[in-house]
């Protein structure tokens, strides 16, 4: 199995292919979210592709919503990862050692409480986590530290000196499972993502989810954006989670009357945590 992942080896993307398929897979590093989905489209040099989505913290990634509907993709699956950052350096540095920090700065910031008890400690910016620890490990970066997750610290040779150092502990990032085929849901699917776009008129935004909860369906996730082609109209992106497939597809068949263009962009398994 080929997976197209954003960021470097080592990654959190990593972890969570490797939570959802296990570690026997190959792993295809994109510098960004729209190299992911063109690799993931092509097939030539990736079989899947696994993108985050939103996180529990800084809440939905909006630009891969965009990216998504645009793709003509399917989603097949979803994993919720823990997001753990553990401070790693050389082996044989103390944290007394330590004068830089390297990290994304969402994972800087997302270590704020622990790094503000040590201000002699400069924090340098860069484009990835992984990548961060890559660059101690090769460059010999002694008196320097990187913040990244566990597996980077496996691979390239690092010590964690101080784990789990993030200040929320129950920090979660959503990825999507997305390939080119649409693949025929498990008997066992419980969790649907849809696109759907309605009128302006009074009520019509109303109308779908009054079906939605009528048919005893969890709406997880609904999120709203605009069309470019026209003002203020809106389409949405919703997460829909039920007990029994065939409730699911008669509320799509009762909702699509109500609506302007409605699209299922995938039937799966509801994630695990990992």
């Amino acid at each position: 199995m080929r997976v197209a992942i954003q960021g470097f080896e080592g990654c959190f993307h990593q972890i969570a292919a490797q939570g959802y398929y296990g570690k026997n897979i190959e792993i295809e590093c994109c510098a960004s979210f729209p190299e992911l989905v063109k690799k993931t489209k092509q097939q030539q040099v990736a079989d899947v592709g696994v993108m985050a989505i939103e996180n529990s913290i800084a809440g939905s990634i909006l630009p891969n919503y965009s990216l998504l509907k645009n793709s003509g993709l399917h989603v097949v699956g979803e994993v919720y990862l823990q997001i753990k950052q553990h401070l790693m350096v050389l082996p044989g540095q103390t944290l007394e050692d330590v004068r830089e920090v390297h990290s994304h700065y969402m994972a800087l910031l997302q270590c704020s409480d622990f790094l503000e008890k040590y201000p002699h400690m400069k924090l340098v910016e860069t484009e990835d986590t992984a990548l961060s620890a890559k660059h101690v490990a090769q460059k010999k970066l002694k008196s320097t530290a990187a913040i990244a997750g566990k597996l980077a610290a496996d691979i390239y040779g690092l010590e964690i000196i101080a784990p789990n150092i993030h200040t929320i502990k129950n920090n979660y990032t959503r990825f999507l499972v997305i390939s080119p085929n649409g693949v025929t849901p498990q008997e066992d699917a419980n969790k649907a993502s849809v696109y759907f776009q309605t009128s302006n008129d009074r009520g019509s935004l109303a109308k779908v989810l009054t079906q939605v909860a009528d048919a005893g369906i969890n709406l997880s996730k609904i999120q709203s954006f605009p069309m470019p082609t026209k003002e203020w109209n809106y389409y949405f992106h919703a997460d829909f989670e039920f007990d029994d497939l065939q409730h699911f597809q008669s509320a799509v068949n009762k909702i699509e009357s109500l609506t302007e263009h409605l699209k299922v962009l995938g039937i799966y398994k509801k994630g695990n945590t990992h």
